[in-house]
């Protein structure tokens, strides 16, 4: 089975690390990241570099693909290469799936027209501009393609992947391994429940607010 992350400068370490940490322990699975060339792909805070060896053209026809958001998304909403590999790798992919914002990309590559879907806090309203009905659920499924909200979010994705993909039992027993029993030492995961005044000021610094 081939689980293709996809990476491109700016991406966001979390929405491509938790998706690898989670699908990589699948049986029988071949996962890669992927770029348009190969060679280092910086994320979006400079601090972490990941060496790419497979391409676009030496992976057409993933099984299972996961875009990653980020700032660096911005740069590549118009980039036909990568909108190009995407549409075609979801003409036959059995899972076509985004992180964060990497749902902008799902979306301008035409994947999500019509369909519900999620991003980031900040950015889910811009789906619309693309033809998706923006939800703002933590993980929304809606046929082979499943979307999740921001950062974080792409750990739940990945376990509704491999409930989907080889059995709960499986996915449990991956939960399991890597520990993930979320409890937060804040309620501030959301801006239903972060103080006021914080939601405000993230909302003042972000390309994603609406106008």
């Amino acid at each position: 089975m081939d689980i293709a992350i996809l990476l491109y400068p700016g991406f966001t370490a979390l929405d491509a690390v938790g998706p690898y940490e989670v699908l990589s322990r699948l049986p029988g699975a071949d996962l890669r990241f992927v770029a348009e060339q190969a060679g280092p792909v910086t994320t979006d805070t400079g601090l972490l570099t990941i060496d790419v060896s497979t391409t676009f053209a030496d992976l057409p026809a993933p099984d299972v693909l996961v875009v990653p958001g980020g700032p660096g998304q911005e740069d590549h909403m118009d980039d036909e290469p990568l909108l190009g590999w995407i549409r075609t790798a979801h003409e036959t992919s059995a899972w076509t799936t985004s992180v964060c914002t990497g749902s902008l990309l799902l979306a301008a590559a035409g994947v999500l027209d019509g369909l519900p879907a999620t991003s980031h806090w900040l950015a889910v309203h811009r789906l619309a501009n693309y033809g998706a009905i923006p939800t703002e659920e933590r993980v929304v499924v809606s046929g082979k393609v499943a979307t999740a909200a921001g950062v974080s979010a792409g750990i739940d994705l990945s376990l509704v992947l491999a409930a989907e993909l080889a059995g709960e039992e499986t996915a449990q027993t991956i939960q399991l391994f890597v520990e993930y029993d979320p409890r937060p030492p804040f309620d501030a995961g959301s801006p239903t429940t972060a103080p006021a005044h914080l939601v405000t000021a993230a909302r003042s610094t972000s390309r994603h607010t609406p106008l």
